[in-house]
């Protein structure tokens, strides 16, 4: 089990690591040995996530996630295997405290009365700096 939260654990069979051939440095080495890591959860299908955090969580993976619901996490950085197993597990740690932490609600408010009335009067204020500038043929010479 993978402990997420005090309340959230996800059993290690939920998790598939694949091991790809990465790119980048390690000369001949990375033509070789398949160094970075793919994980993949199957987030809509899993029994460890509650479904408000999945629905969150599909949300803040964006593209990382597929239309099946499938969460993939692609690590590379590092050289070795072990690094880069660390390190895409450490990833969907941070991705699924995020996504359990509730967004606060917003409340709607109304402006108060004060604050209306100093938007109208800043407005007239406005309106007649504007009406100073404007052109009236009367006052110009000829």
């Amino acid at each position: 089990m993978i402990e997420i939260t005090s309340t959230i654990q996800i059993d290690e069979n939920e998790l598939h690591l694949d091991l790809v051939h990465a790119s980048g440095p390690g000369g001949q080495n990375v033509n070789k040995v398949a160094t970075a890591v793919q994980l993949r959860l199957d987030v809509r299908n899993s029994p460890s996530l509650a479904p408000d955090v999945k629905e969150r969580l599909l949300k803040l993976a964006g593209s990382r996630a597929t239309d099946d619901g499938v969460l993939v996490i692609e690590a590379k950085r590092f050289r070795t295997q072990e690094q880069n197993r660390l390190d895409a597990l450490q990833r969907l740690i941070n991705l699924v405290q995020k996504a359990a932490v509730k967004p606060r609600l917003r409340r709607a408010t109304r402006p108060t009365l004060t604050a209306k009335a100093a938007r109208v009067d800043s407005k007239k204020r406005r309106g007649q700096v504007k009406r100073t500038r404007r052109f009236n043929p009367e006052d110009w010479e000829y």
